[in-house]
């Protein structure tokens, strides 16, 4: 979905956001496999994906870890960066051909938080990631295998299409091996 469509679905009343996504954000289509961030430099890129999948990582003892995947009508940036002024934990690597909308985070603070509704917006975008991310680590610790995989199903249906096998198992917190044996199971 394109950004202003979003916007006007989320913020109906808002008369001036097309004339604030035009001013502050910029259509990108970056190719399969560009790095928006690299963990461990700073950007206060924000982005909006408007088509396409992009996937956090962090390296564990050398092993590529999965944090979380975004897809189409995400916001995703570096937390850490924007909020903490810290470098990003994450690396934000682009998984399929994907078209976002991208702005500096200042630049949304100007020009959007002083709109009504944009900082609870704002607010519940952020609390989401951390809820979603909190239920994954629970997850981890509390749910079978094939529950995590079916949860991730039920909010991904076309990850398997869209991702490496080896990204979806590090995600899961699982082997290769087991994702095969899940997957055969599913089949």
């Amino acid at each position: 979905m394109e950004l202003k469509l979003f916007f006007k679905n989320t913020f109906p009343n808002l008369l001036e956001l097309d004339e604030l996504v035009d001013m502050s954000f910029k259509k990108v289509i970056y190719p399969k496999g560009s790095i928006l961030v690299r963990a461990q430099k700073f950007s206060t890129k924000l982005y909006f994906i408007e088509k396409g999948l992009i996937r956090t990582s962090f390296l564990n003892d050398d092993k590529d870890m999965t944090h979380k995947f975004f897809d189409q009508n995400d916001f995703c940036g570096p937390l850490d960066c924007i909020f903490y002024n810290e470098p990003s934990k994450f690396t934000f690597e682009v998984l399929e051909e994907t078209t976002v909308q991208e702005t500096d985070y200042k630049t949304f603070d100007l020009n959007f938080l002083r709109l009504d509704g944009m900082k609870q917006f704002e607010s519940k975008t952020v609390m989401d990631i951390l809820r979603q991310s909190s239920d994954k680590l629970i997850g981890t610790h509390t749910k079978s295998a094939i529950d995590r995989y079916n949860f991730m199903i039920e909010k991904y249906p076309n990850i398997l299409l869209r991702a490496k096998l080896g990204h979806i198992a590090s995600y899961l917190g699982i082997t290769p091996q087991t994702l095969s044996v899940i997957r055969g199971i599913k089949s």
